[in-house]
């Protein structure tokens, strides 16, 4: 690592009352700022001069960051990708380390941009979130296992 790198950690604090409030949805964070970009000034982190009512918002305080990112640095479903955002992007599009969420195979699969007999929309359109990718996933890994 080189002397002049800046590393950048996150550390999630929640209190119990955020934990009962919330059902556990989402497998990573995404951030709105790219994790790459030196933070020259810290009070850029703080939320507690930018947000109205501050006893609302008081269960998160993003600290630092060190080490690597799930949804960058590690394998992860398309819906989930952190270069190409599943909302503001096109969902064909994918990075090297996207996998297709209902075949479970490296982006892009057989039916990425064309559905399969069985599917009505390509797999790129796949999420936990939508439609019944859930039960096509399921079933899926059903026929690979027979």
């Amino acid at each position: 690592m080189e002397e002049n790198e800046t590393k950048v950690m996150i550390e999630i604090i929640s209190t119990p009352s955020s934990s009962e409030k919330e059902e556990e949805k989402d497998d990573c964070l995404i951030l709105d700022f790219d994790p790459f970009d030196p933070i020259n000034d810290i009070n850029k982190l703080s939320m507690s001069d930018n947000l109205p009512n501050n006893d609302e918002h008081d269960d998160l305080q993003v600290i630092s960051e060190i080490g690597q990112v799930a949804c960058r640095d590690y394998p992860h479903p398309r819906h989930l990708c952190f270069k190409y955002p599943f909302d503001k992007t096109p969902h064909d599009n994918h990075c090297e380390l996207c996998y297709c969420y209902v075949c479970d195979s490296t982006a892009p699969c057989n039916f990425w941009t064309e559905a399969d007999d069985g599917d009505q929309e390509p797999h790129c359109h796949a999420s936990e979130h939508t439609g019944d990718w859930k039960n096509k996933r399921n079933l899926k890994k059903q026929i690979n296992l027979d």
